[in-house]
């Protein structure tokens, strides 16, 4: 289950262990303290989450599962059996737990660490040597999350012998000879040996603590005190690099996220769910393979001082596994704020004989200066404000609409997304917030002044959350201009980080972490819940993206959709049934007859259908045509997303080209609400 929220992309997530092990598993005790934290833990969760959910046999029966899953997500290393003799944990997990005892998580992770240790001794001394027959006719599954447990040694052999001829077969496409094969994974599975060598007792704690949390909800997690100090450390170092986040996915480093005003972001090459299979050091220097590394270990690789250069390898996430790697050079910078603050953008379009003026304004992120706000400084940075400015900037070019960008704007700042919705409708409500004692408050929008009254469409799609979902909501509800685009993320949850020195008094020696708990959730103004469902946009266009497999909705731990008592607002005339089923059937015309709109409509489906693919080939000779046919459909891919791709045109559709799809679709929807406005 692929998880693209706010739960830790990366860093201090250990929930794939795909790495070797060490000899003595005995020196795998819990300390006493972990018992008292995860004692205090549960108490709190039981008393003050949301869901006020109590830690019973049930949730002992999920966390079983999701444990062993965590440890062995490929179904790689553990077998039958194994899974067969943790079945004494299913109900009891809840009782140990609330009495202070964890020692079934270092009981079941020993026996992880042997399975790893055979397996790592199996693969060093049989396979990564193998001169393998790529002319056989068979295939590897990479995603073997569904696939059975291994009932004996036999059928892991088999397992891992596909798994290193996959990956020999990779090395042997790029070029590699068979010596430097052998070299590079027999070099792979050291460095794997190595990093599990680094495990410790309390990395196991940590494993289990967030498997428990996030039985509650994926947003509710544990820090042990080293992830909770190298998590401060890398927010703060995070916008120093190249601007992504990663997460781990199987043995491959996956963007997660591409954070706007960055490196990566202005390369418009790289895009989330591209993998990176290897990193050099300036423009010379040798590509490491990092297949299989620890995701930190890639970081380190990866960042580096300001005005460096790194190279990367990776594989376009729209090929698939099957693509060929593609390398990207990208020179390291600090995110600065105003990379990432609104822009604005006039995009010119010919309606019939009419010259129009669209403007689009993109909003990253909510954001906000809290401490100089806090110091009363009047000029203080803010999404509000600055989009404020830029709307006078484009009503002073006498735009005849507007567009809002909230694609892949994961959130921030509540209160900005409150100010933001206040530009574009008179006062009232623009939010519910009920917290687990059952207490609704309404955040509103206190300003009675419109800055902007003309045509309003707002773009959104799966990874826009959180405040985003907010505005869009708003918007929407009161009928004050159009969602275009995708579904949205079903963030609608709000977390808050305890202190567990609060609660535990550690001895000399000791230490304890932090919980961050999901208290509070969100509730448009009709009463219905942003959590899970997300936005549903009014024009909905097509998207490579699963629901089942991205956002709130792939987490089977996320909160469950609801709807409390709508509050009382004034919805504006602007937006009706009659003008969304105008615009609806104009976009199902269109998809009838316009060429651009169908391409993509195909690319899209066809990049869903590739996203889905897990098998590959092991055949020398399909591989090749597998890459071959995958590199074609890329080249002949219109899937831009991005304002800065564009190719504008003032002439009107069918001629109107435009790189970015979506962008194309929302101007085309604008121009038809202008003319219904002025006709």
């Amino acid at each position: 289950m692929k998880k693209v929220g706010s739960i830790l992309f990366f860093l201090v997530t250990f929930s794939v262990l795909s790495w070797a092990s060490v000899k003595d598993t005995t020196s795998f005790q819990p300390k006493a303290i972990y018992g008292k934290e995860a004692q205090t833990i549960i108490a709190i969760l039981n008393n003050n989450h949301y869901s006020k959910i109590k830690f019973n046999d049930s949730l002992s029966s999920a966390i079983l599962d999701q444990y062993v899953q965590s440890l062995d997500g490929s179904k790689s290393f553990f077998l039958k059996s194994d899974i067969q003799s943790f079945e004494k944990y299913r109900t009891t997990l809840d009782d140990l737990t609330q009495l202070a005892n964890v020692d079934p998580a270092y009981e079941i992770y020993k026996v992880f660490r042997r399975r790893f240790d055979e397996r790592m001794s199996y693969i060093t001394t049989h396979l990564v040597n193998e001169q393998f027959d790529f002319t056989i006719d068979e295939e590897y599954e990479t995603n073997r999350e569904k696939e059975p447990w291994a009932v004996n040694e036999q059928e892991l052999n088999d397992v891992w012998r596909k798994n290193i001829k996959n990956q020999a077969l990779s090395l042997k496409l790029s070029g590699k000879k068979p010596e430097e094969m052998s070299k590079v994974l027999a070099e792979r599975y050291e460095r794997m040996n190595k990093a599990m060598r680094q495990f410790n007792s309390e990395d196991v704690f940590n494993i289990y603590m967030n498997t428990i949390t996030e039985a509650y909800d994926p947003h509710t997690s544990y820090f042990s005190p080293k992830a909770a100090e190298k998590f401060k450390e890398q927010m703060t170092l995070s916008l120093e690099g190249i601007g992504a986040r990663l997460q781990t996915d199987n043995d491959y480093t996956k963007i997660a996220e591409i954070i706007p005003g960055g490196p990566a972001d202005k390369s418009t090459i790289l895009k989330a769910n591209d993998r990176i299979i290897g990193v050099a050091q300036g423009l010379e220097g040798d590509m490491v393979d990092v297949i299989g590394w620890r995701i930190d270990d890639v970081v380190k690789l990866i960042k580096g001082p300001k005005g460096t250069t790194v190279r990367l390898s990776y594989l376009p996430g729209e090929t698939g596994l099957t693509g060929s790697s593609k390398e990207i050079t990208l020179v390291r910078e600090k995110i600065k704020l105003e990379d990432q603050k609104a822009k604005k953008e006039i995009v010119p379009y010919k309606q019939g004989v009419k010259d129009l003026k669209m403007g689009v304004i993109t909003i990253p992120s909510f954001y906000m200066d809290w401490e100089a706000y806090q110091k009363g400084d009047p000029d203080y940075t803010s999404t509000s404000g600055d989009v404020k400015k830029l709307i006078k900037e484009l009503q002073a070019d006498k735009v005849d609409g507007l567009i809002i960008d909230l694609r892949n704007n994961g959130g921030g700042s509540l209160a900005e997304a409150i100010d933001l919705t206040g530009l574009f409708i008179k006062n009232g409500p623009v939010v519910q917030v009920k917290n687990s004692a059952n207490r609704i408050e309404v955040a509103k929008d206190d300003d009675p002044s419109v800055l902007f009254t003309g045509p309003l469409v707002v773009m959104t799609n799966r990874f826009s959350a959180s405040a985003s979902e907010i505005f869009a909501g708003a918007i929407q509800d009161y009928n004050r201009g159009v969602v275009v685009g995708e579904s949205t993320y079903g963030k609608g949850t709000v977390q808050t980080v305890v202190d567990l020195k609060r609660f535990i008094q550690p001895t000399e020696g000791e230490e304890v972490g932090e919980l961050k708990i999901t208290f509070q959730k969100f509730y448009r103004v009709t009463g219905s819940s942003t959590q899970h469902k997300g936005v549903t946009p009014d024009v909905k266009l097509p998207s490579p993206f699963d629901e089942e497999e991205y956002g709130e909705s792939a987490n089977p731990s996320a909160l469950p959709w609801d709807e409390i008592r709508s509050t009382l607002y004034e919805k504006t005339p602007i937006v009706n049934k009659q003008t969304l089923a105008t615009l609806n059937k104009s976009y199902q015309d269109r998809v009838k007859s316009d060429v651009q709109l169908n391409k993509f409509i195909s690319d899209t489906n066809e990049a869903r259908r590739t996203m889905k693919e897990t098998k590959v080939s092991l055949n020398e000779a399909k591989r090749k045509m597998e890459m071959e046919e995958a590199e074609r459909k890329r080249a002949n891919t219109s899937l831009g997303t991005k304002l800065g791709d564009k190719e504008t045109g003032n002439v009107s559709t069918p001629g109107f080209k435009m790189d970015d799809a979506y962008l194309r679709e929302s101007v085309l929807i604008l121009s038809e609400l202008i003319v219904q406005r002025v006709g």
